[in-house]
């Protein structure tokens, strides 16, 4: 059975679960939704899909559709979630769930009544590195003392990783803390006790603090050290180093390396060395098998908690 998708959201990252979904067996986008028409339509030709539309509810009325991915903008991440569990249908919406704890909580409770497959595209999940030092710890062959994360970006004005404009302001709480902090309760197996945030400067055009530090504590003790900065000039991304009480990993995206700079094999962790695809297969599976996915609404939960108290916190 061929399971038939909308993509919303036709930017940078949209893009890169369109790719990842080539890669899918027995998966075919039908639609894809986009701010701008022509801009859509442009995308929809490239990969070879038939409908192209500015507005959800025109995806959502296709008869035969079944799923949803939203890569669209963070402030309509909640909304739109709920619009696809009300038409009744499987929904992946990107990291964040929400900016607003309420809106987070109302997606679970809409999801549980639905019983449809409600997922959350926390990457660091499903990447090889990442995947490595789970099962480590899973065996009990790792136990994490410290995670020490660099998140950085170079991004003084509102563009996008393709370097257009966006029509949306980019938030390093909500959006960009939100990975470590699940990731942190995800490894550790272990709720999130404590959490401390300081923030820097808010930006005068932006309207957001460009630079954050944030420290958590597990119930297993384990503690991690998260930097934060739009304002960093190289090099970019997002690093992890994990410390532990039988080695020092480093992670970077899909590559693993010990704390000597060695590469570590993890091309058999799974079937793809791509965190979205392997993402993007946990959610089709989930639909096929009936069952609830890895870092579904319910299971991402928790995080925004915890956000939710470091905003008030800060007094945000």
């Amino acid at each position: 059975m061929t399971i038939h998708v909308a993509l919303a959201g036709a930017g940078a990252f949209g893009q890169k679960h369109l790719d990842a979904i080539k890669l899918i067996p027995d998966v075919e986008v039908i639609s894809v939704v986009g701010r701008e028409l022509d801009k859509t339509q442009e995308v929809a030709a490239k990969y070879g899909i038939a409908h192209a539309c500015t507005d959800l509810a025109e995806s959502l009325a296709i008869a035969q559709l079944d799923a949803v991915i939203l890569a669209t903008p963070t402030q309509l991440h909640a909304a739109q979630t709920l619009q696809c569990l009300e038409a009744g249908k499987h929904v992946q919406v990107e990291i964040p769930l929400c900016d607003a704890l309420a809106d987070g909580q109302a997606v679970v409770q809409r999801a549980k009544e639905t019983g449809k497959v409600a997922m959350c595209g926390h990457t660091r999940r499903f990447n090889p590195s990442h995947q490595w030092v789970h099962k480590r710890v899973v065996a009990g062959e790792f136990a994490i003392q410290q995670m020490d994360v660099q998140t950085y970006f170079f991004r003084r004005t509102n563009m996008n990783a393709l370097g257009q404009p966006r029509s949306w302001t980019d938030h390093l709480l909500w959006h960009h803390a939100a990975h470590t902090v699940d990731l942190f309760a995800y490894q550790t197996r272990s709720p999130i006790v404590k959490a401390n945030a300081l923030q820097g400067p808010i930006h005068p055009a932006l309207g957001i603090a460009m630079d954050m530090s944030i420290q958590l504590q597990a119930a297993s003790g384990a503690i991690c050290t998260l930097s934060l900065s739009f304002n960093n000039e190289g090099p970019l991304g997002t690093f992890f180093r994990y410390i532990g009480d039988t080695g020092t990993y480093i992670a970077r995206y899909d590559d693993l390396f010990n704390g000597k700079e060695e590469k570590i094999d993890v091309s058999q962790v799974d079937v793809s060395m791509n965190g979205i695809e392997l993402q993007d297969r946990e959610f089709f599976a989930a639909i096929r098998e009936g069952r609830e996915p890895n870092a579904s609404v319910a299971q991402v939960l928790p995080c925004y908690e915890v956000l939710h108290a470091l905003e008030q916190q800060l007094g945000a």
